[in-house]
């Protein structure tokens, strides 16, 4: 390669990076003076991930090992110390800033839209198979229902999130909802709540998030984890991802079983006691090696799901082509706002596939936790709304989703003009 060449090439990225910044500052600008909900801003093509925010579930057992491993313990106080490490197994690839290769992520994932599922599988030689459904089952406020289950082990986790973005000081992400993990042997249950997020770096364009807040994991035997989170912050005081957890019994919370504090994003110490015990363990997070998800190919997926819906997108997205990912997102976007429409005349809902909204109160595992203020926090609905609302997993409709599958009955065929999931008939409604 010529001198003139190279030069030319590294005049041309020196291009690139400035309109990227340009345009990050515009987009900043515009996220500093909006009043609402972030997540319904358009973001810069730069920005965006070639992945819907609802792919963001599988990062909930992409260890199927420790997802299983408290179905496998006897003792009910380490039980919930090996759900405690579960979760904390669950939280580096869902929010590092980079990706296992070191290749910096995009800060926004694709916007799910009203009825979009996202279906897979782990398959693993000591555990056998771990199954995931989960389903976009509100657009405006966005919330995402999902469902995780191993069969041969008894466990399974099901939940939902609705996260909410604004903007002070920086952009902030609250994480509504909360998770209800169950293991069979013990009909134990395990009540899970997420840490808040915030984004480090906007500035400087070293853009990161970081955990903060405090996140709780309460058990129905009688043990409670709380888990604080800290990040180096303004002052570079600590490290960044940081936390300190505690494992307590729901009696006495102040006096630490186990106390386990470390970066979640590298590696923690495991104390048996309080802070100033001495280390029992160490835990690697960071030479954790994920079980890769399973999904069908995009031909044989239906048109409602996350990957052959928005195939088009994610592929200009990856090719970098701006004009391509504005023309496949809006066809997309209209057509559901055109669908939405529709129903409003003719006085219709759309239908959930695999999920049903239920108040918290009589549900009769969440009503084991009815007096939590964590529970009563992570509801996701509006204050007006006192009693709070969950979604949950519905097993007839999914066995008749399955039955459909197996006596034959297909959806018709959908073009690509709409990505499968522009005015969607009757036929794709019943749960073909």
């Amino acid at each position: 390669m010529s001198l003139t060449t190279t030069s030319t090439k590294s005049m041309d990225e020196k291009k690139g990076q400035e309109q990227t910044k340009s345009a990050w500052f515009q987009f900043l600008k515009s996220v500093m003076t909006f009043k609402g909900d972030l997540t319904s801003l358009t973001a810069p093509p730069f920005l965006l991930a070639p992945t819907s925010i609802i792919e963001y579930s599988a990062y909930w057992a992409e260890h199927p090992k420790l997802f299983v491993a408290p179905a496998l313990e006897a003792d009910p106080e380490v039980r919930a110390l090996k759900v405690l490490q579960w979760f904390l197994s669950t939280l580096r690839e869902q929010h590092a800033s980079k990706d296992e290769t070191g290749k910096r992520k995009k800060l926004k994932p694709l916007n799910p839209f009203l009825g979009e599922i996202f279906l897979g599988r782990w398959m693993d030689d000591t555990v056998g198979v771990t199954e995931l459904i989960s389903e976009q089952v509100s657009h405006h406020p966005p919330k995402t229902a999902y469902k995780i289950f191993n069969k041969g082990h008894g466990i399974s986790l099901e939940g939902h999130v609705a996260p909410k973005a604004y903007f002070s000081t920086t952009i902030n992400i609250d994480r509504k909802g909360h998770g209800v993990l169950h293991i069979d042997r013990y009909d134990e249950d395990y009540l899970i709540t997420m840490p808040k997020v915030h984004v480090e770096g906007i500035m400087t364009f070293q853009i990161a998030p970081e955990l903060s807040g405090v996140s709780y994991i309460h058990s129905s035997s009688g043990y409670v984890s709380r888990i604080e989170y800290a990040s180096k912050g303004w002052l570079l005081k600590g490290k960044s991802n940081s936390f300190v957890a505690t494992l307590a019994t729901t009696s006495d919370p102040s006096k630490p079983l186990y106390t386990l504090e470390g970066q979640w994003n590298k590696a923690y110490t495991i104390k048996k006691g309080g802070e100033k015990s001495k280390v029992t363990a160490n835990v690697d997070l960071a030479g954790l090696r994920r079980t890769p998800l399973t999904v069908a190919p995009l031909d044989q997926q239906h048109p409602l799901e996350s990957r052959r819906a928005w195939h088009a997108v994610a592929e200009a997205i990856d090719a970098n082509d701006i004009m391509a990912v504005g023309r496949e997102k809006s066809a997309i976007e209209n057509a559901q706002r055109a669908l939405r429409r529709e129903e409003k005349v003719d006085g219709r809902v759309w239908p959930r596939r695999f999920f049903r909204e239920v108040r918290i109160s009589e549900d009769p595992v969440l009503a084991r936790f009815a007096d939590d203020a964590a529970l009563r926090r992570s509801d996701g609905n509006s204050d007006d709304d006192s009693e709070g609302m969950s979604w949950k997993f519905d097993e007839d409709k999914y066995r008749r989703t399955l039955q459909n599958a197996a006596e034959g009955v297909k959806s018709p065929t959908h073009t690509r003009f709409d990505s499968g999931i522009g005015m969607i008939n009757e036929e794709i409604l019943v749960g073909a």
